[in-house]
């Protein structure tokens, strides 16, 4: 308590020497203008009385208007040449000041008018030249900051988080906490632990010029990310580094640590506020449970793994057909989860003696099929491999899953595969209704979880931009109003898990996925998080729509009748029953196609299979194309 009041008094004695300083000040440029004035009228010698008389009201007016002008808001070790702007209203005071003495005292009118312009530009030298000096003083300090060990430092947010965030930062040393921001009035003008709260957040950019802040830190884990992106604007207008906190989620119940902080990346800002899942109902439903990941080492897959492990599965069977991506999360698996019984296979979907030996030897009761090509270019002229990976793949693992009594079969699709316009969303499409119709033949519960766009995962726009960034540019986007759901990569992560356990089978579970975000915004965030102006630093190149390619994106069919579950953010929809002989068949003479390399074939069985994609040019005239 002792030091809080000692550093108010501190505070206010420095505030007493700098109205003293700009009291001499005035009565200086007052009696130098009575001085000059008096000479150029052509007076005989100065009545010192009156001036005496003079200088005592313009003090005491003077005093009062920049007082009430603002200029002493702020202690002088922040003043800046934002401050120009009060001085140049104290000048205007002065003149009016100045007037107004002249006229009670009924000075000459001649002497008079030369005051009201000679007094205001000598004031405002008077108060504005050691300001000047002192701001030239600062800016040499700025020019060496990066060689100080100690950083100032600014913390974003004054509730619990930036709380114990500061006893952290003192005591690891290094860090001069100057104050806090935080929008909240009823911190305005107070005190944490000796520190000041100094206004609200829009105030940054002014107080890392007048503080000469090295560092911000935003200690605000339950901010939205519409909240986020102004925060990370603001930052980025002040031009300053600034780092963040991990999200509630991320920080769970553990004390905010110094090496908790990290960069604010894209998922901070485009990420959606996050879905309130059932946990309870998830481990019900997992742990103790033997379950197969299919695709297990990609982006979707690795994190699914990871997420399942935690929840103490009686066994853990990993697929895939990458040998790296398979030695990765093989890796990750092991040295996390030590007590895990995990089995990786190298092996691909599509081949029913690698199917058929997994499910007998590892009997799985649950199933998470995330394998699957998706890089929409590449696969709009590779219908052959599209098919057979995307369907057939997603056919054996659903049979087998069948004959060897799997409880729950998750398949993992994409809202590319509403009213597809490619051959990677009518692949997918394929295998959502196959899914679907098979569930009315078995027993096991066959569900369906489809989402948008999962930031940073394999082959997704993030990587690309970021590599372009690097790069020196130019990023690349295809039209300026394209847009995209977005979600994480945990996110979808556990969205596929909460399915598996509210599905009854024969669902198509959606997230709401809340607004779409233009590709050319994200672009415009990447450049900026990477400390580069978009336009300026890097440039953003429209190359044009690609084959296949949509506008935007779309969560449900039109004939799709969808409702809500027990989660508000979680939508299901069921198709229409088809007939299931049909699918099968046309899915066989697609199989054969797929033997005979018969790509022809493939597209007209395609387009048959889910007429309501339209038409897309292909190669060659010949050949019938998916459209869009």
């Amino acid at each position: 308590m002792t030091g809080k009041v000692g550093k108010r008094n501190a505070l206010f004695n420095l505030r007493a020497v700098v109205v003293v300083h700009d009291l001499v000040m005035v009565g200086a440029a007052w009696t130098l203008a009575r001085l000059a004035t008096a000479w150029l009228i052509g007076e005989g010698g100065v009545d010192w009385k009156q001036l005496g008389l003079e200088l005592n009201l313009i003090l005491l007016l003077q005093g009062f208007l920049q007082w009430r002008s603002g200029l002493y808001r702020g202690v002088w070790r922040f003043a800046s040449l934002p401050d120009l702007g009060s001085l140049l209203r104290a000048a205007i005071l002065g003149a009016a000041s100045g007037a107004a003495v002249l006229l009670i005292l009924a000075a000459p009118l001649e002497l008079t008018v030369l005051m009201v312009w000679v007094f205001p530009l000598l004031l405002l030298v008077a108060l504005g030249m050691p300001r000047l000096v002192y701001r030239i003083f600062k800016d040499m300090r700025s020019e060496v900051r990066e060689r100080r060990v100690t950083r100032r430092t600014i913390i974003l947010g004054a509730g619990r988080s930036g709380r114990l965030l500061l006893p952290e930062l003192k005591r690891r040393g290094g860090y001069d906490v100057v104050g806090f921001l935080d929008d909240s009035r009823r911190l305005r003008n107070t005190e944490i632990d000796g520190v000041p709260v100094l206004g609200s957040i829009s105030r940054l950019p002014r107080t890392v010029r007048e503080a000469v802040i090295d560092l911000v830190v935003i200690a605000i884990p339950s901010a939205t990310n519409q909240q986020m992106q102004r925060v990370v604007q603001i930052c980025e207008h002040a031009d300053v580094d600034f780092k963040t906190l991990p999200t509630l989620k991320e920080l769970g119940s553990t004390i905010t640590r110094f090496d908790d902080l990290k960069p604010v990346v894209i998922d901070d800002l485009l990420g959606r506020d996050p879905v309130s899942l059932d946990w309870a109902a998830i481990r019900s439903g997992l742990t103790g449970k033997r379950v197969l990941v299919t695709g297990g080492g990609g982006s979707i897959g690795a994190e699914l793994c990871r997420q399942i492990a935690r929840l103490d599965p009686a066994g853990l069977v990993v697929l895939d057909n990458s040998e790296y991506n398979l030695y990765r999360i093989d890796y990750s698996l092991r040295k996390e989860f030590r007590d895990l019984v995990i089995e990786t296979v190298l092996g691909d979907i599509c081949d029913s003696a690698t199917i058929d030996k997994v499910m007998q030897r590892a009997r799985p009761e649950v199933v998470f099929h995330a394998a699957a090509y998706k890089h929409l270019p590449m696969l709009q002229n590779q219908v052959r491999e599209a098919f057979r990976n995307n369907v057939i793949g997603t056919r054996r693992v659903a049979d087998a899953s069948a004959r060897y009594g799997v409880e729950i079969f998750v398949l993992i699709s994409t809202d590319k595969a509403v009213n597809p316009s490619n051959v990677m969303g009518a692949t997918k499409r394929v295998a959502e209704l196959y899914c679907q119709q098979i569930n009315r033949q078995f027993s096991t519960r066959f569900i369906t979880v489809r989402f948008g766009n999962v930031l940073n995962s394999t082959g997704s726009v993030v990587p690309l931009f970021n590599e372009q960034i690097r790069a020196g540019g130019p990023v690349t986007v295809t039209h300026p109003e394209i847009t995209r759901y977005f979600m994480t990569i945990a996110e979808a992560g556990q969205l596929i898990l909460q399915a598996g356990v509210l599905g009854q089978g024969g669902e198509v579970f959606v997230l709401d996925m809340g607004e779409p975000v233009r590709i050319s915004y994200l672009a415009e965030q990447l450049i900026r998080l990477a400390g580069k102006e978009p336009g300026r630093d890097i440039e953003i190149v429209y190359t044009g729509l690609r084959p296949g390619e949509k506008l935007f994106e779309e969560l449900f069919h039109a004939h799709e009748a969808y409702a809500k579950t027990g989660h508000e953010k979680i939508f299901l929809t069921r198709s229409a029953e088809q007939d299931f002989r049909w699918l099968v068949e046309r899915v066989n003479r697609a199989e054969k196609a797929v033997q005979q390399y018969d790509t022809e074939q493939l597209r007209a069985l395609l387009v048959e299979l889910v007429p309501d994609i339209g038409r897309v040019p292909a190669r060659h005239p010949k050949v019938v194309a998916i459209s869009g």
